[in-house]
């Protein structure tokens, strides 16, 4: 088995590495374990397909890249086109661009599984079951069916083998990483490990079906008493981790205005209440869907709003709520310094040079954005300004805030096709101004200072011991400390290339200074040509190929 999936995983490699060649990435083959997979044979043949890929930017081909080799990497560069805080912007963009449409699997497949999955014929379990699906994904299919009730429903299936791909590219992409960790921080991806950890949880979420099904029952339970809002419910007793069977709903795209305006659907409003239902989504419960795309929102005739597609969602923890409302509360108040603040609490981790910098940063951000009218106005513009400014000033948040930001801007999109007065901002403050007030209830309060006294009371029971600790192992000679000096092996590199410089120069000096002694003494004994001594001249010699060789390599400026 184990070396069956080795085999699985060279060859899985080789096929990542035809697709960087192609696209122009030598430099990450040659400088990764990845050369280790290169045939000698086939290191100058191994050439990309297309003549003009060199055109298109660094960024464009990365994109390419994920595109080609295929869901797993379409699905991770999904993910990570929601972490501003650790990808440069224009590979962010690029990301944005992919598309989770590939083709379909066949229905003779589908149908193995399903009946694998819930033990049961498919004409013991559906009156109508359509072969052509409805929608493709990276990660699997759709298809409409009727219940033997005539209960309409949709049917997920899972792509078959999808779960051992994923785990395959996932372990590569883990080791490849893990051994050139520096090469990809060299090229601007700061913690890419962190990344691959990141989407591999994701992932895992992804492939089970029933974490899928447990989400919308959560969310039907946070808007059981709302009528104009629906979430359809999931039949868990027909799905498993790799079928998913929901009630279909029969409905349009909110953006379709022309079908909207047929049914009489007051669309300012249908605009207002959406964005509220996602404001609540974030500021009430912290539980919220994290792609609120055109797709994922349908109305029904009668007006209702039906969120689908629970695959993904964000959650958010009540100090990063509040966090989050210190964030556009400081900009609705014009308060920069207010505002680094927010970002500092907000943050998992910061490393900021000059907060100054920030602060000025931060302030030109609030002036450009709060003096525009709702026409000039852009919650996906402000996003992305906010997002280069936690990257460039090297500030870790939470990812959930990010998928926050981008659903912010889509519903923007949204809300501005359908409702162009519409200003995302206006509906964002309210709930604001409701957390603020919330932050600082009793039992809010209360609950901050008993975490503030039981991370005090740990403090206090574990220095003691932690202090006996250091003081046993300096009394047992075990402390060691340990310096490290940025750019370590540059700096050994160029001490050793003195080094030798010198030891040479001091050589040369040495068998210069013999000669000539021998020179002078004019020793009988010695033999000579033309009045050198055999001895002085070969070390005359000597010394002239040394001084030779040491100016060929100080002008070459190599090492010894």
């Amino acid at each position: 088995m184990f070396f069956t999936q080795t085999i699985k995983n060279i060859q899985r490699t080789r096929e990542i590495i035809a697709v960087l060649f192609k696209y122009g990435f030598e430099e990450v083959v040659a400088n990764t374990p990845l050369q280790n997979f290169v045939p000698q044979n086939r290191q100058l043949t191994w050439l990309r397909n297309e003549r003009y890929v060199l055109d298109y930017t660094r960024w464009e081909r990365v994109r390419m890249v994920f595109e080609e080799l295929g869901p797993t990497f379409i699905k991770g560069a999904q993910v990570l086109s929601n972490r501003p805080d650790l990808l440069p912007e224009p590979l962010i963009t690029e990301f944005q661009k992919l598309q989770s449409n590939v083709p379909p699997f066949p229905f003779e497949e589908a149908k193995a599984i399903i009946e694998k999955e819930l033990g049961k014929k498919l004409e013991e379990v559906f009156a109508f079951f359509n072969p052509v699906p409805i929608g493709s994904a990276s990660i699997g299919q759709v298809h409409r069916a009727r219940l033997l009730d005539d209960t309409e429903v949709v049917v997920k299936v899972q792509r078959p083998q999808v779960r051992q791909i994923v785990e395959t590219d996932l372990a590569i992409l883990k080791e490849v990483i893990r051994r050139s960790e520096k090469f990809f921080e060299n090229n601007g991806i700061i913690n890419p490990m962190d990344l691959v950890l990141a989407f591999e949880k994701s992932m895992q979420k992804e492939l089970d079906y029933l974490t899928e099904a447990r989400n919308i029952t959560q969310f039907r339970t946070f808007y059981q008493d709302r009528k104009d809002f629906y979430v359809p419910k999931a039949f868990k007793e027909l799905s498993t981790a790799k079928v998913l069977l929901l009630e279909f709903v029969k409905g349009c795209k909110i953006t379709d205005v022309e079908q909207l305006t047929k049914w009489g659907v007051d669309i300012p409003e249908i605009a207002k209440t959406g964005l509220n239902i996602y404001m609540t989504q974030i500021f009430e419960f912290g539980f919220f869907h994290a792609d609120p795309h055109p797709g994922n929102i349908l109305i029904r005739p009668d007006g209702v709003i039906c969120l689908i597609d629970f695959g993904m969602v964000g959650k958010l923890m009540p100090k990063d709520k509040f966090a989050f409302t210190g964030v556009f509360t400081a900009m609705a108040l014009k308060d920069a310094k207010s505002m680094v603040n927010a970002l500092r609490r907000l943050a998992i981790d910061d490393d900021i040079q000059d907060v100054k910098t920030l602060e000025n940063d931060l302030n030109e951000l609030i002036e450009d954005y709060t003096m525009l009218d709702v026409s000039e106005s852009s919650m996906a513009e402000m996003a992305q300004r906010l997002q280069a400014i936690i990257y460039e000033h090297k500030i870790r948040v939470p990812g959930s805030i990010f998928i926050i930001l981008r659903a912010l801007a889509i519903l923007e999109g949204i809300g501005k096709t359908i409702y162009p007065e519409m200003n995302v901002y206006d509906f964002v403050k309210p709930y604001g101004q409701k957390m603020l007030f919330e932050q600082f209830r009793p039992e809010n309060v209360g609950r901050e200072l008993l975490d503030v006294l039981n991370d005090t009371v740990r403090f206090l029971n574990s220095f003691p011991s932690e202090i006996k600790d250091i003081l046993k192992k300096i009394r047992q000679g075990r402390i060691s400390s340990e310096i490290r000096i940025a750019e370590y092996d540059r700096f050994i590199a160029v001490w050793h290339y003195t080094a030798n410089r010198l030891a040479m120069t001091l050589l040369i000096m040495a068998l210069v200074i013999g000669a000539a002694i021998i020179t002078a003494a004019d020793i009988i004994a010695h033999p000579t040509a033309r009045g050198i001594p055999w001895t002085a001249g070969t070390g005359y010699l000597i010394a002239a190929l040394l001084a030779l060789r040491l100016m060929l390599v100080s002008f070459r400026n190599g090492k010894y």
